[in-house]
């Protein structure tokens, strides 16, 4: 979403600086009501850890802010090149055939508020840098260093990305307050032109791609969505 928001900003006529940072923005409030859809579903499935995305939640909020405080102040390659460094390295990550080991986790879930605190932070700080809601960090974090099944990972991230994406979008609002060259009907970094098209196709157009997803052989789907990871990482960091 957030390359996709980027390139039509910037087909807009908007400056790379500020269409970066817009789409950052945009993307995050994006974030916001699928995070709350998807913790209401989640919860009703007891799959959410709540102690923990208490805890997770709030740091990741602190974080989320200073990451946007941060990203409205540095040059728009840093955010691009570092935007599309992620992505590639999540992509990595998958074609790597790390997902398929994390969803074999079975064990039982170790409380550990003090890491959790820990991490939340630096994760809240990625989300507000580059507009991601953070789950690609905590679903790791949570399974790999706690223990967590994976169905209560994705739950308990699902949770925590609320206040995750809230920190990063008051951010990218309080620091873009009074910017010129902001597209119309913009509040801050976010514009909700953009925001209001994509929340209303997103939710439904997401139930006709589950199915699709269900349709589709598993591994040609991964292997579609890790190209296109690489085409938008590579694209970002300006090789093309």
């Amino acid at each position: 979403m957030v390359p996709f928001i980027y390139w039509i900003i910037l087909a807009m006529g908007v400056s790379s600086d500020i269409a970066i940072r817009m789409a950052f923005g945009t993307s995050l409030l994006v974030i916001l009501p699928t995070a709350i859809s998807g913790t209401w579903k989640h919860n009703k499935k007891e799959a959410v850890h709540w102690k923990t995305a208490l805890i997770l939640g709030p740091c990741a909020l602190v974080g989320g802010v200073v990451g946007a405080t941060l990203a409205a102040r540095l040059p728009s390659e840093i955010l691009e090149t570092g935007f599309g460094g992620l992505v590639l390295a999540v992509a990595l990550w998958m074609g790597l055939g790390m997902m398929p080991k994390l969803a074999r986790q079975t064990e039982e879930p170790r409380e550990n508020f003090w890491l959790v605190g820990a991490c939340g932070f630096p994760i809240g700080m990625v989300s507000g840098l580059t507009g991601l809601g953070g789950g690609v960090l905590i679903v790791p974090m949570l399974v790999l260093t706690l223990n967590f099944p994976m169905h209560i990972a994705i739950g308990t991230s699902v949770a925590s990305i609320i206040l995750a994406s809230l920190g990063g979008i008051v951010g990218y609002i309080v620091n873009g307050l009074g910017v010129s060259g902001l597209l119309p009907y913009s509040l801050g970094y976010v514009n909700l032109p953009i925001w209001l098209c994509l929340a209303a196709t997103s939710i439904p157009l997401a139930q006709l791609g589950a199915r699709a997803a269900q349709a589709l052989p598993a591994k040609p789907l991964r292997y579609i969505f890790i190209a296109f990871m690489v085409y938008s990482g590579l694209r970002m960091i300006g090789v093309f």
